[in-house]
């Protein structure tokens, strides 16, 4: 950061109106320009004044753009932000344009909130089919809080976070948590569901789970809840967990115990029924983890299981295991 650059791009009342609103909430483009009430053309001009100064980042998500206040230089942020916030008390016109674009802002969180509605409306009789074979969720949350209590979560991912329930429930518990999803549609149901939280304390990010879009070492912890199912070959997704875990950093796996439900692979697109113990101790292993003692949850036909490991601080050799016959 330049501190000239900075200054600069904060001397236009449209940036400044941008920066304050984006120390609230990630936004994508068209949602600023809908608050902002201005071209979608002329607000990308100015998003890319602050995110060259340092000041927002932004991010791609399919077809949109999203901008977040900038990670890096968080004094700085911080800072800027106070400045705002005191510009807000002593200026009444600038305090009248954010209290305005507040009041547009609810609009679009209420916007999210509806499609979110539509959309676990339209699934729901899926998700609560598949509900009914298994433990509760609510003490699946708490026997994995519990497997993750004996050591601080710190920068948490959350692989493949579906509507960010796992995401909202470990928020207050760790200093930051990225939740990543690959369908863009789930993204925005959980985009509305994690809303309420501090922009800083929460990320969205769209990607793989087997080519994870961060550098080595960045997390402390990894879950990946009710998402292994769905991979043809778990061992690139694990090999991409323990990567982007630092030495010493858990994995926590909850998914489903070996099963012979056939009929997930059609009405719900599992790809493989559940794992023993002995093919997730090996995957582990294979990925670079020392594994502890799996958690059951026998609360109905499907068991639940929760696998946790450590990241060695030297990983094995990142081969694909043979993987054997679900028992």
């Amino acid at each position: 950061m330049v501190i000239e650059d900075i200054f600069k791009a904060l001397g236009d009342p449209t940036r400044l109106r941008i920066a304050r609103l984006l120390g609230t909430m990630e936004l994508a483009v068209g949602e600023l320009a809908q608050v902002l009430g201005q071209s979608q053309p002329r607000v990308s001009r100015h998003v890319g004044i602050l995110c060259d100064a340092g000041l927002a980042e932004r991010r791609r998500e399919g077809s949109w753009v999203f901008l977040r206040q900038s990670e890096s230089g968080s004094g700085v942020i911080e800072a800027v932000q106070a400045l705002l916030a005191l510009a807000e008390e002593q200026e009444p016109a600038f305090a009248a344009l954010c209290q305005a674009d507040r009041k547009k802002l609810a609009a679009i969180r209420h916007a999210r909130e509806a499609a979110a509605e539509t959309y676990f409306a339209r699934h729901a009789s899926e998700w609560d089919e598949l509900r009914a074979l298994h433990s509760a969720d609510a003490d699946v949350e708490t026997r994995l809080a519990q497997a993750l209590a004996d050591a601080p979560l710190g920068a948490l991912l959350d692989i493949g976070t579906g509507t960010g329930r796992i995401a909202e429930v470990f928020a207050d518990h760790a200093e930051r948590v990225v939740a990543l999803d690959k369908n863009l549609e789930m993204l925005r149901v959980a985009r509305a569901k994690l809303q309420h939280l501090p922009a800083q304390r929460v990320e969205l990010v769209q990607g793989d789970f087997a080519d994870l879009p961060f550098p080595a070492a960045s997390f402390d912890t990894v879950i990946l809840h009710q998402v292994l199912h769905f991979a043809p070959d778990p061992a690139p997704a694990l090999a991409e967990a323990a990567r982007v875990l630092r030495a010493g950093g858990r994995i926590a796996i909850v998914d489903f115990a070996s099963h012979d439900h056939e009929e997930l692979r059609t009405r719900h697109q599992h790809v493989r029924l559940g794992f023993s113990d002995r093919q997730m101790a090996e995957l582990l292993r294979a990925a670079g983890f020392v594994a502890s003692a799996p958690t059951a949850l026998e609360g109905g036909a499907l068991v639940v299981k929760i696998w946790t490991a450590k990241r060695r601080a030297t990983p094995a050799s990142l081969k694909t295991p043979a993987l054997e016959t679900a028992q």
